[in-house]
């Protein structure tokens, strides 16, 4: 039995607690993992596995409330925050919101499957003021499943589990080393393709004080608004002359958007 697991069944209740918490406040630790290991031991006998069910839902549910408050009293700038620290920050805000446009509150049952997602959804609930009772009644239906998606499976499987951690362990720092570098690799390809794409969009910008300047002086502009329509909803403010369409839609509305002057988008 290695000092890993040696610790977890020392401190397991703890670890799981703090962990899950930990997780689904943003910190970049995977919580399944743990909840596999932890649903594991409890079915080798050496944990309680209602206890470890219930620790990790009451630390997500936590944590959820918690930016459901942040998320109620502070606003958008929230969510784009949290969206920020993520790999994939430009499609995680509107992956959150075509979730709430499309499935409302039932979007808490499945937001904690979805990558990006887990985090974002409690803030924004809090965003567009779901009632408290609504959400601590999906939130903790989708904590309970998404909790349950990895300890049951431990459990069941516990001796096969426990099995393949012994293989890993005989094979020792060659698979580590393995892993490792195979996140890093990842994590890196994610990081340069943003910064390409950030490198572009800055090309392509045009800043508030020269779009000002240009509408002041007269000039003929198309501008399109493509904000989600939860962020109008959100903030119903436009930009003079300004005219909606949704990114979804675009396709389908190109005819709409003249061709012989300048087109400006703008979002959020």
């Amino acid at each position: 039995m290695n000092q890993v697991t040696q610790f977890l069944i020392q401190h397991g209740y703890l670890v799981v607690f703090l962990w899950v918490l930990a997780e689904q406040l943003g910190l970049p630790l995977p919580a399944a993992p743990l909840l596999l290991a932890a649903g594991a031991l409890a079915g080798a006998g050496r944990m309680n596995l209602a206890l470890t069910f219930a620790l990790g839902v009451v630390a997500s549910l936590l944590s959820d409330l918690f930016w459901y408050q942040i998320g109620r009293h502070r606003g958008s700038p929230v969510l784009h925050l949290l969206c920020r620290i993520s790999l994939d920050p430009d499609s995680c805000v509107n992956r959150t919101k075509d979730l709430f446009s499309r499935h409302g509150t039932r979007s808490l049952l499945i937001a904690k499957f979805v990558p990006g997602l887990s985090t974002a959804a409690p803030p924004l609930a809090g965003i567009f003021r779901m009632h408290p009772l609504s959400f601590l009644l999906f939130d903790g239906l989708g904590a309970s499943l998404w909790v349950g998606a990895f300890v049951t499976p431990g459990y069941l499987f516990s001796e096969k589990i426990e099995a393949i951690a012994g293989y890993v362990e005989q094979l020792g720092g060659p698979v580590l080393v393995l892993l490792a570098g195979g996140m890093a690799a990842f994590v890196a390809w994610k990081y340069i393709n943003r910064q390409r794409f950030l490198r572009q969009l800055h090309l392509d910008r045009i800043a508030p004080e020269e779009l000002k300047e240009k509408l002041d002086a007269g000039e003929d502009l198309t501008i399109l608004d493509v904000r989600h329509p939860l962020d109008l909803e959100d903030q119903p403010h436009r930009i003079p002359g300004a005219f909606h369409v949704s990114l979804e839609k675009l396709d389908q509305d190109h005819h709409r958007i003249p061709r012989d002057r300048e087109v400006i988008l703008y979002c959020n």
